[in-house]
């Protein structure tokens, strides 16, 4: 395998390059965030709603300098780096991180930023589109909600106990409950239940992570003449549902063939993949 490389904070370097001391901050507290996005014909998809979560997120923990992570920086960042790994033309995951530069304890000596750039080849998807996801509810921990739940934060030990229940259990996909047992996400997605016509999504009050591709879809929908509701969501709407889908900025819309023993239908989610191709372009898409 050739040498590939990453960002460090502006200069292009080994991936395998030791980058980290032990005053790292996102080592030592997850001090701070993270973007997954999607490399695809020559651009970022969706990359306004990208920056605007980044910028928001990085108010949010007092972070310096959010207004240089705009779209013009982070597009130019990510081609340098796709074309120094012999990417161009080909889909490609963008994994961003901002965390805090800096010592100290609890109390941070500065608010300066730090970021790291990765990309990846897109793998060849595996699973045949005509099958859905197989899902499971993870339930050993729940996710608490406050006003950091939406953020795609760095801090990330349910997700980790999430993964090793998934990888377990060999199941495709897993659901986090919040802290009061309703449904919040999915371990790397939001998540859309349609139900007696209405397709239902966890509220930003449940603890999920506003996706990108959450605020897409709900776009496409009501496009469609879907009526969506943002909404506390118990579990067991998943014995009843006629659909369930997952959402992401690089899978995009993945439909949930089955859970336990109920299976789902793929109507919605069909529409809404096929939509998606071109949903750039319809709605003006910087």
């Amino acid at each position: 395998m050739s040498l590939q490389y990453i960002n460090f904070d502006g200069q292009l370097i080994a991936e395998n390059q030791e980058i980290a001391t032990i005053d790292n901050r996102a080592l030592r507290y997850g001090d701070g965030l993270f973007e997954t996005m999607l490399w695809k014909d020559g651009g970022i998809r969706f990359l306004d709603l990208h920056v605007n979560r980044l910028q928001q997120g990085m108010q949010t923990l007092q972070l310096d300098e959010y207004a240089k992570f705009d779209a013009f920086f982070i597009r130019s960042k990510a081609e340098e780096l796709i074309r120094k790994n012999n990417m161009l033309g080909q889909q490609v995951r963008i994994r961003l991180i901002v965390y805090r530069a800096g010592g100290g304890t609890y109390a941070p000596e500065t608010n300066k930023p730090v970021y790291v750039l990765q990309v990846s080849r897109m793998p060849p998807m595996l699973r045949d589109k005509k099958l859905g996801l197989i899902v499971d509810l993870y339930t050993d921990f729940k996710k608490p909600y406050s006003d950091l739940s939406h953020l795609k934060s760095n801090n990330a030990l349910i997700y980790v106990m999430a993964g090793l229940y998934k990888k377990k259990f060999a199941y495709d996909e897993v659901f986090l409950l919040n802290q009061e047992g309703n449904l919040c996400e999915g371990l790397i997605s939001n998540i859309f239940v349609y139900y007696d016509k209405t397709l239902y999504t966890p509220a930003l009050t449940e603890g999920c992570v506003e996706g990108v591709m959450r605020k897409v879809v709900m776009e496409m929908a009501e496009h469609e003449g879907v009526p969506v509701v943002e909404a506390q969501i118990s579990p067991e709407i998943m014995k009843e549902a006629d659909e369930i889908f997952c959402t992401n900025a690089v899978q995009g819309v993945q439909w949930v063939m089955g859970y336990k023993q109920k299976r789902y239908f793929n109507k919605i989610s069909r529409i809404l993949q096929e939509k998606l191709q071109t949903w750039g372009e319809e709605a003006g898409e910087n």
